[in-house]
């Protein structure tokens, strides 16, 4: 085992330098992800069943235009929202980039008789008709693990799929007390877990850009051929003047936010995640 190598990759990298592997396609992580997605009683990979309906009933409570709604959920993975969504009559169209996840939103919407498509893709390439959706939801913070430079292009496509008066809703990490969402120098040993199918090492540790608002999470994976693979996953936080401003410019208007559609249970989670609703 090369220790000097290691040394290296596990230190603090520039902002935003990408790791050597990509979570969401490789297969087997992919397979722990959709586990976890489906466990109803935690708030990993996806929220708790209970909070998911909750905010599936805001949300349609916030569109003032009731009746049939065209719905896109950007980062849908199993379909958790989007099957609470055709089951109380809209048309939903969900996208995800883990061939694992949309294939199990297809049988399980086939299974249940609910008319949703899914579309494997990465939403930052996506292609969809102009002004085609009603409302669009980017749910689970994924908006905050985009860099600045994604988070525009984004904007850019969802206000070009939004019909006139279109709703865009999504929600992020609040910037209040960063610090203490930093996770220390961590390693696990096993021979089979969230990150291989066989023996493996796993160093973790999390890094703060203090002027950029963003923490790095950093896992270094070693396994049995000391291959070493770095996985690198942004978490950017926000106030609501961050929001507001970025939203602005992007010609969305009509802008309100909420702290309180989460359950309270620990630092990521209660007041501070914030929603942020707004219109085309």
């Amino acid at each position: 085992m090369n220790i000097s190598e290691i040394i290296k990759a596990s230190g603090k990298p520039a902002l935003y330098t990408k790791g050597t592997s990509f979570m969401w396609s490789d297969e087997h992580i992919s397979k722990q992800l959709l586990k976890i997605h489906l466990d109803g009683s935690v708030d990993l990979a996806s929220r708790k069943k209970s909070t998911i309906e909750k905010t599936v009933n805001w949300i349609l409570d916030s569109i003032k235009e009731k009746g049939k709604l065209n719905i896109l959920d950007l980062g849908c993975g199993p379909g958790l929202y989007t099957e609470i969504f055709a089951e109380k009559g809209h048309c939903v169209t969900g996208v995800d980039i883990s061939k694992n996840s949309i294939e199990y939103a297809r049988e399980s919407a086939k299974e249940r008789n609910l008319d949703i498509k899914y579309i494997n893709s990465d939403y930052l390439n996506i292609k969809l008709e102009p002004a085609s959706f009603d409302l669009v939801i980017l749910i689970y913070t994924d908006f905050g693990v985009l860099t600045p430079d994604e988070r525009d292009k984004l904007l850019k496509i969802i206000y070009s799929v939004l019909k006139k008066g279109g709703i865009f809703i999504f929600d992020v990490m609040k910037d209040n007390e960063i610090e203490k969402k930093i996770s220390g120098k961590n390693w696990e040993c096993e021979g089979f877990g969230f990150w291989k199918d066989t023996p493996y090492i796993a160093l973790s540790e999390s890094f703060l850009f203090q002027q950029e608002k963003v923490i790095l999470s950093q896992y270094i994976v070693i396994d049995t051929f000391d291959n070493i693979e770095i996985f690198r996953f942004w978490t950017h936080f926000f106030s609501k003047d961050n929001l507001y401003k970025m939203l602005k410019i992007n010609n969305f208007f009509d802008i309100s936010f909420r702290d309180d559609i989460i359950p309270d249970e620990d630092i990521w989670s209660g007041d501070n995640v914030i929603f942020a609703v707004c219109m085309k």
